[in-house]
This record gives structure tokens, C-alpha cells and sequence, in this order.
């Protein structure tokens, strides 16, 4: 999860990949300072670094670590995910996975993604998948609008997702968007909050919000 683009709000840094032949300025939200990288640097960068970055129009931008419910919801909605997709094409995997969106340029790390069928690879970059089925994003007071936001209008530029859902942090809420098709235009938005269940109709899946917030919550 990644703090607001295009708003300075913590310090950059700068370094020297191994094998690199300049430095990087890396900032935790957006450049101050624009200066213009490739992709390859980008990936030179993961490759050294023990913190995920996110990549856009040459910029890097710095992921801001997210707090214990943030990660307890993304564990808890993989865990429910797990027995509904067993045995079948889709698979669930954690924000390790790098996912490339190839019409925008943009990669990221979500929370959660689902993917169906064979993983498709970008060809600049064999561990960044390209073609998410389900995308999940666990919101915060500093992401949300980019999650709700810039973000979404990227990944729905993706023909094979079907899904974007967004989780509150604390209130019980699931909004998700669904195409009734892959790669159509248009989707439609859907809330579930307490005693309703988020449908995922295109991996045959569904999450109880109930059930989702009462996993994730601190033991008493």
C-alpha cells in the first residue's frame, strides 16, 4: 500500500543500486525532485531493496508500511479466498506479487490479487504479472483516494480484471467494481457492510463482511 501520489509529505532518499550507474532518489510520495528513470533502474532498485516501490512515468515512489489491522485484513481475506478457490483456475496471492499494468505503465503491489488461468508476465519483467482477475486494496486515511481514485482508473484499464475491491480499515465496508465482461468499459460499483456478503461473481467467490472483520480483529 502506497501513501498519496503527488503530495510531499515525507523525505527521499538517495542511493546507488549494485550495478547501477547513477543514483536513485527514491521519495515516500511523490518526486519533489523530477527526474526521469527507467524501468530497468526501477527494477535494479527492487532487487537491492528490503522496501517495496512503486512505479509510474519514470517516477518512484516509496511504500509506506501499513499498520497491524491493515494486515490482518489482507491475510483474513486470503484465508477465506483460500477454500473457495481450491481445485479451480484462480489463485491467491499476497502484496509480494509485483503486477505491471501494461496500458498505463504503472506497477504496484496490492494487497491481495486473484489470478485466473495461466499467469501472463510483462516482457520487461518476468516476476511482475500482468493480467489480475481480482485486485484488492485495504484502504487508509493517506491512500484512500488514490486507492478509490487514480488507482482504480489504472487497473480498469486492465482487460482481465473483473474485479477492484476496497476494504475499510475500520468501519465494516467492501465496496467492490465489477465488469460484466472482460475488458468492458464500464463497471459497476457495489457496497457490503454488515450482514451482507461482497460478491465475486467472476471467480465464483464471495466475501462475509461480518465474518471478514470478526477473523481480522484483535483477540480479547
Amino acid at each position: 500500500m502506497y501513501l498519496e501520489p503527488r503530495k510531499v509529505t515525507r523525505p527521499c532518499y538517495r542511493w546507488r543500486p549494485p550495478g547501477a550507474n547513477r543514483d536513485i532518489l527514491s521519495c515516500m510520495t511523490t518526486s519533489a525532485h523530477r527526474v526521469e528513470y527507467t524501468y530497468a533502474e526501477y527494477l535494479a532498485l527492487e532487487a537491492a531493496s528490503n522496501v517495496k516501490h512503486e512505479y509510474l512515468d519514470g517516477q518512484i515512489y516509496g511504500m509506506a508500511g501499513g499498520t497491524p489491522q491493515h494486515a490482518a485484513l489482507a491475510a483474513t481475506i486470503i484465508g477465506m479466498l483460500f477454500s473457495q478457490l481450491l481445485g479451480g483456475r484462480c489463485r491467491a496471492f499476497d502484496s509480494d506479487l509485483r503486477v505491471r499494468v501494461k496500458q498505463t505503465g504503472l506497477a504496484t503491489y496490492p494487497d491481495v490479487t486473484v489470478v485466473c488461468g495461466p499467469r501472463e508476465h510483462h516482457p520487461e519483467d518476468a516476476h511482475a504479472v500482468t493480467n489480475p482477475t481480482v485486485v484488492f486494496e485495504v484502504l487508509s486515511p493517506s491512500t484512500r483516494n488514490y486507492d478509490q481514485g487514480e488507482k482504480l482508473d489504472h487497473f480498469m484499464k486492465v482487460p482481465s480484471l473483473m474485479h477492484y475491491v476496497t476494504v475499510e480499515p475500520t468501519t465494516r465496508r467492501v465496496d467492490v467494481w465489477s465488469r460484466r465482461t472482460a475488458g468492458a468499459a464500464e463497471s459497476t460499483q457495489a457496497v457490503a457492510t454488515s450482514g451482507d456478503e461482497a460478491a465475486l461473481s467472476a471467480i465464483g467467490a464471495s466475501l462475509d463482511v461480518d465474518a471478514l472483520y470478526d477473523a481480522a480483529a484483535e483477540p480479547v
